[in-house]
Protein backbone atom coordinates (compact mmCIF):
# COMPACT_ATOMS: atom_id res chain seq x y z
CA UNK A 1 0.00 0.00 0.00
CA UNK A 2 1.45 3.38 -0.98
CA UNK A 3 1.78 6.17 1.53
CA UNK A 4 -0.58 9.12 1.55
CA UNK A 5 1.57 12.22 1.13
CA UNK A 6 0.39 15.49 2.64
CA UNK A 7 1.92 18.97 2.46
CA UNK A 8 0.60 21.77 4.68
CA UNK A 9 1.28 25.28 3.38
CA UNK A 10 1.18 28.76 4.87
CA UNK A 11 3.10 31.93 4.10
CA UNK A 12 6.38 31.62 6.00
CA UNK A 13 6.20 28.03 7.31
CA UNK A 14 6.81 29.07 10.91
CA UNK A 15 3.31 29.21 12.48
CA UNK A 16 0.26 27.60 10.90
CA UNK A 17 1.72 24.94 8.62
CA UNK A 18 4.20 23.64 11.23
CA UNK A 19 1.32 23.35 13.71
CA UNK A 20 -0.70 21.50 11.06
CA UNK A 21 2.19 19.17 10.22
CA UNK A 22 2.78 18.43 13.90
CA UNK A 23 -0.90 17.99 14.69
CA UNK A 24 -1.56 15.62 11.83
CA UNK A 25 1.62 13.66 12.54
CA UNK A 26 0.55 13.38 16.21
CA UNK A 27 -2.89 12.08 15.18
CA UNK A 28 -1.53 9.36 12.91
CA UNK A 29 1.08 8.35 15.49
CA UNK A 30 -1.69 7.94 18.09
CA UNK A 31 -3.36 5.51 15.65
CA UNK A 32 -0.07 3.72 14.95
CA UNK A 33 -0.36 4.67 11.27
CA UNK A 34 2.79 6.75 10.81
CA UNK A 35 4.08 4.19 8.28
CA UNK A 36 1.06 5.02 6.04
CA UNK A 37 1.83 8.73 5.69
CA UNK A 38 4.46 11.16 4.53
CA UNK A 39 3.79 14.53 6.14
CA UNK A 40 5.58 17.85 5.61
CA UNK A 41 4.97 21.58 5.58
CA UNK A 42 6.25 24.51 3.56
CA UNK A 43 5.72 28.18 2.92
CA UNK A 44 4.94 30.10 -0.24
CA UNK A 45 7.52 32.70 0.87
CA UNK A 46 11.20 32.19 1.57
CA UNK A 47 11.76 34.66 4.45
CA UNK A 48 12.23 32.02 7.15
CA UNK A 49 13.88 29.13 5.27
CA UNK A 50 15.93 27.04 7.70
CA UNK A 51 14.41 28.63 10.80
CA UNK A 52 12.53 26.68 13.47
CA UNK A 53 8.82 27.34 14.05
CA UNK A 54 7.83 30.53 15.86
CA UNK A 55 8.38 30.05 19.60
CA UNK A 56 4.72 30.89 20.29
CA UNK A 57 3.56 28.17 17.88
CA UNK A 58 5.96 25.69 19.48
CA UNK A 59 4.78 26.55 23.00
CA UNK A 60 1.09 26.40 22.09
CA UNK A 61 1.46 23.03 20.38
CA UNK A 62 3.53 21.63 23.25
CA UNK A 63 0.78 22.53 25.74
CA UNK A 64 -1.39 20.06 23.78
CA UNK A 65 1.29 17.36 23.66
CA UNK A 66 2.49 18.14 20.13
CA UNK A 67 6.21 18.72 19.64
CA UNK A 68 7.05 20.78 16.53
CA UNK A 69 10.45 21.98 17.76
CA UNK A 70 12.41 19.77 15.35
CA UNK A 71 10.89 21.28 12.21
CA UNK A 72 12.55 23.88 10.02
CA UNK A 73 10.97 26.18 7.48
CA UNK A 74 11.27 25.56 3.76
CA UNK A 75 9.72 27.02 0.65
CA UNK A 76 7.35 25.10 -1.63
CA UNK A 77 9.28 23.46 -4.49
CA UNK A 78 7.96 22.67 -7.97
CA UNK A 79 8.45 18.92 -7.40
CA UNK A 80 6.07 19.12 -4.41
CA UNK A 81 3.11 19.43 -6.77
CA UNK A 82 3.82 16.07 -8.34
CA UNK A 83 4.94 14.32 -5.14
CA UNK A 84 2.17 15.15 -2.66
CA UNK A 85 -1.39 13.80 -2.80
CA UNK A 86 -2.81 16.66 -0.73
CA UNK A 87 -1.45 20.21 -0.79
CA UNK A 88 -3.37 22.05 1.89
CA UNK A 89 -3.31 25.84 2.07
CA UNK A 90 -4.09 27.61 5.32
CA UNK A 91 -5.82 30.54 3.59
CA UNK A 92 -7.08 31.89 0.26
CA UNK A 93 -3.94 33.92 -0.42
CA UNK A 94 -1.69 30.87 -0.17
CA UNK A 95 -4.21 28.79 -2.11
CA UNK A 96 -4.08 31.37 -4.93
CA UNK A 97 -0.28 31.51 -4.84
CA UNK A 98 -0.06 27.72 -5.01
CA UNK A 99 -2.59 27.51 -7.85
CA UNK A 100 -0.70 30.17 -9.79
CA UNK A 101 2.65 28.33 -9.64
CA UNK A 102 1.39 24.73 -9.89
CA UNK A 103 1.41 22.90 -13.20
CA UNK A 104 -2.21 22.65 -14.36
CA UNK A 105 -2.49 18.87 -13.94
CA UNK A 106 -1.64 19.13 -10.21
CA UNK A 107 -3.99 21.99 -9.30
CA UNK A 108 -6.80 19.64 -8.12
CA UNK A 109 -4.50 18.53 -5.27
CA UNK A 110 -4.52 22.07 -3.83
CA UNK A 111 -7.28 22.66 -1.30
CA UNK A 112 -8.04 24.87 1.65
CA UNK A 113 -7.20 22.96 4.82
CA UNK A 114 -10.37 24.04 6.62
CA UNK A 115 -12.50 22.26 4.00
CA UNK A 116 -11.90 19.26 6.26
CA UNK A 117 -13.08 20.92 9.48
CA UNK A 118 -16.55 19.62 10.28
CA UNK A 119 -19.07 22.15 11.60
CA UNK A 120 -16.60 25.02 11.23
CA UNK A 121 -17.84 28.38 9.99
CA UNK A 122 -14.36 29.72 9.22
CA UNK A 123 -12.79 28.88 5.88
CA UNK A 124 -9.24 30.04 6.62
CA UNK A 125 -6.76 29.49 9.43
CA UNK A 126 -5.92 33.08 10.43
CA UNK A 127 -2.25 33.99 10.62
CA UNK A 128 -1.43 34.46 14.32
CA UNK A 129 2.06 35.89 13.69
CA UNK A 130 1.23 39.52 14.51
CA UNK A 131 -1.25 38.73 17.27
CA UNK A 132 -1.07 37.50 20.83
CA UNK A 133 -1.07 34.06 22.40
CA UNK A 134 -4.82 33.60 21.90
CA UNK A 135 -4.32 33.80 18.13
CA UNK A 136 -2.07 30.76 18.25
CA UNK A 137 -4.57 28.87 20.39
CA UNK A 138 -7.40 29.68 17.97
CA UNK A 139 -5.29 28.68 14.96
CA UNK A 140 -4.41 25.40 16.65
CA UNK A 141 -8.09 24.74 17.48
CA UNK A 142 -8.89 25.08 13.76
CA UNK A 143 -5.89 22.98 12.74
CA UNK A 144 -6.90 20.19 15.10
CA UNK A 145 -10.48 20.16 13.79
CA UNK A 146 -9.32 20.07 10.17
CA UNK A 147 -6.73 17.38 10.94
CA UNK A 148 -9.39 15.10 12.40
CA UNK A 149 -11.59 15.69 9.34
CA UNK A 150 -8.73 15.05 6.93
CA UNK A 151 -7.84 11.78 8.65
CA UNK A 152 -11.49 10.71 8.54
CA UNK A 153 -11.69 11.45 4.82
CA UNK A 154 -8.53 9.48 4.11
CA UNK A 155 -9.84 6.55 6.20
CA UNK A 156 -13.14 6.61 4.26
CA UNK A 157 -11.31 6.75 0.94
CA UNK A 158 -9.15 3.71 1.68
Amino acid sequence: MSKTKILFVCLGNICRSPMAEGTFRHLVEQQGWQHLFEIDSAGTGAWHVGNPPDSRATATALLRGIDISGQSARKVRHQDFEFYDYILAMDEENHSNLTRIAPEQYRPKIRLFLEFAQDQAETEVPDPYYGGESGFEHALDLVQAASRGLLAEIEDRD
